[in-house]
């Protein structure tokens, strides 16, 4: 028999009476308990939120921007060379320490 997660976390609520009629005649109507059509319901909108965190949305005047950007770069600044100065100097230092 393959190896089956076991549903045993439990997750609890307290509504009004009027908010759990609700629920219970939504359940019955798409033919699911309680406790399935709460699951299906919060799970979701969960995916959906995390949907959200993933998608970027910018506007086409935006997009062009960025795309110009990548093809055009504008020159290192001082501030930039440094950075790779320093990043250069940490990795050859600890490069070298390790042989």
């Amino acid at each position: 028999m393959p190896n089956r997660p076991q549903n045993d976390e439990r997750v609890t609520a307290r509504v009004s009476a009027s908010v759990k009629e609700t629920l219970q005649k939504a359940a019955e109507l798409s033919g699911a308990t309680l406790n399935q059509f709460l699951i299906q319901a919060a799970l979701k909108e969960a995916q959906k939120v995390l949907e959200a965190e993933r998608i970027i949305s910018i506007t086409q005047q935006d997009a062009d921007k960025i795309f110009h950007s990548l093809e055009n770069p504008p020159a290192a600044n001082q501030k930039l060379l440094s950075a790779i100065a320093r990043h250069q100097d940490f990795f050859s230092e600890s490069h070298s320490t390790t042989r």
